[in-house]
């Protein structure tokens, strides 16, 4: 059986490149999207942070989660956000 996987990103841009890291996460977001599996891909600003971002993933399976991984919107980003900003992802199953 398949199951579901949430995730949690939390990306910390370096004041400096602030803009450019908001612009590469909203690209990321409607490039997703239409990934295979891409059920949500939500990008938040945490409001106490300004720096803070929050992306919020639902994906179909984990073999979803694993294409996105190696795919060109996420290796784009990826490449993007290094040195720019601090990525923490968090991985999570649904309690049926």
């Amino acid at each position: 059986m398949q199951k579901a996987v949430a995730i949690v990103a939390f990306i910390e841009a370096r004041e400096e490149y602030r803009n450019e890291v908001e612009m590469a996460l909203r690209r990321a977001v409607a490039a997703t999207l239409s990934e295979a599996g891409c059920e949500q891909y939500a990008l938040h600003l945490d409001p106490q942070e300004p720096n803070r971002f929050v992306m919020i993933e639902r994906w179909h399976d984990r073999a979803s989660v694993d294409d996105h991984a190696s795919g060109p919107a996420f290796t784009e980003l990826a490449a993007m956000l290094h040195g720019r900003s601090t990525l923490q992802v968090n991985f999570y199953e649904p309690i049926p």
